[in-house]
């Protein structure tokens, strides 16, 4: 690889200008598409309909955002705690194989009993 493609590789291209006449075409074409499938999908509608709600409920619209992520946020630490606590021990396969042959042939917790004979009058 040469360096100027690893340079490339590394680092990233220049980020386009969208008034650049080079990449205005296809700008205008990516975002005529992208506005095709908003409107496809009417996820225009419901973005639409979500900043309408963050405008009249600017306060009850940033709690519920910030309560959305700081909730997420907890789930995880949750998450890994638990798993980091379930700390599984290691063993290997014939240990596993001899407790499960020790359980299969473990004796019965409560011994038979032979019901006793009563005497009858």
């Amino acid at each position: 690889m040469n360096t100027k493609g690893f340079r490339r590789m590394l680092f990233g291209e220049k980020m386009p200008d969208k008034n650049d006449p080079q990449y205005k075409e296809r700008y205008e074409r990516d975002v005529n598409a992208g506005r095709k499938f908003a409107q496809a999908t009417r996820l225009d509608k419901l973005a639409a309909k979500i900043q309408g709600f963050a405008n009249r409920n600017k306060i009850l619209f940033l709690v519920m955002v910030f309560g959305f992520v700081i909730g997420t946020f907890t789930f995880n630490i949750y998450r890994l705690t638990k798993a980091y606590r379930h700390g599984q021990e290691i063993r290997s396969a014939t240990e596993m194989q001899d407790s499960l042959l020790r359980e299969r042939h473990k004796e019965p917790v409560a011994p038979i009993v032979e019901p006793t004979q009563t005497r009858q009058r």
